[in-house]
């Protein structure tokens, strides 16, 4: 099985590459080819592999390339978590909306269709070269804006698209930590799609345990989406929302947060330009990119926060 990850020099390509190296999917690739436009952001994502295969003790072969054609030939899977126009495309997003008076985000608001109008015509370059030379692959889309990027590729590849987020099930995580369960051992009725859902109740053997936890502010209170909507708006609504939904319940406390200089882009500018800047052995390298990731996520929604700490 040949998986070819395009965006393969993001900063999130080892997240996925650990989870195969660790066997912890179902499927097991003998090959994975990681594309990207950027030759220096690919040898430094992959000394961070080389530094997961030195703590495992095993790998999976990998080759990198800047050519999708050479990439993406014969896949039996194509990934696709491509950013176009980079972090600075991004930023120019966030910063012109604002400079507006709108919401200036990556994938909601006046940000989000001015990325979707960038990335569309690209990410259905690459899905007719996917029908040429890969014509049995899944294709896979991360690309946000995910729903609408996924709806155009499903036009050039029909059924084969498959468009995914991991925002539900963090939320699903999240709210078990809450409950102090193993979230395995729970089933979650969340509705909508990507950025845009709600969880409406969270089952343990037919018993719904949402109402318990809506009712105990503590609980509420360790987890991001309960400090971020607040507990009793959240018991408001009876359900929890994905968290993009702040930028919608809140939209003028989002808007401050922003405007204050919390833009979401300038922040990993920042971090990014710093670790792709940086060199070292493979395990330096992954202990970098482990605490980039740990800072990268400990501020996630900050500009939000901000807006609703005012």
């Amino acid at each position: 099985m040949k998986l070819a990850l395009l965006g393969g020099g993001g900063f999130r390509t080892p997240a996925i590459y650990r989870a195969l190296a660790e066997g912890s999917t179902r499927t097991t690739y003998d090959g994975l080819v990681l594309y990207d436009v950027d030759q220096a952001r690919l040898d430094r994502i992959a000394a961070v592999l080389s530094g997961i295969d030195e703590r495992l003790g095993r790998s999976v072969p990998i080759a990198t390339t800047t050519d999708l054609d050479e990439a993406v030939d014969g896949a039996d899977v194509v990934y696709c978590a491509v950013r176009v126009g980079g972090l600075a495309g991004r930023l120019l997003d966030e910063t012109a909306a604002l400079a507006e008076g709108v919401i200036g985000q990556e994938t909601t608001g006046a940000g989000g269709i001015t990325f979707a109008l960038r990335t569309v015509p690209v990410v259905t370059e690459i899905a007719e070269v996917v029908a040429r030379r890969a014509p049995r692959a899944m294709f896979i889309n991360f690309t946000n804006p995910v729903g609408l990027v996924t709806e155009a590729i499903r036009r050039v590849l029909g059924d084969r698209v498959i468009g995914i987020c991991d925002a539900p099930l963090a939320l699903c995580r999240r709210v078990a930590a809450a409950l102090d369960r193993d979230p395995d051992d729970l089933w979650f009725d969340y509705f909508g799609i990507n950025h845009l859902g709600w969880l409406r109740a969270v089952l343990d053997h037919g018993e719904d345990l949402l109402p318990g936890l809506l009712a105990d502010e503590r609980r509420l209170l360790a987890f991001e989406e309960g400090r971020l909507f607040g507990a009793d708006w959240l018991r408001s609504v009876g359900m929890i929302p994905n968290e993009y939904l702040y930028y919608y319940d809140f939209a003028n406390e989002a808007l401050t947060g922003m405007q204050a200089g919390r833009v979401r882009a300038e922040f990993l500018s920042r971090q990014q330009d710093a670790f792709y800047r940086s060199s070292g052995s493979p395990a330096e390298t992954l202990h970098q990119w482990e605490e980039s990731l740990a800072e990268r996520e400990g501020s996630y929604m900050e500009g939000a926060w901000t807006g609703r700490d005012d």
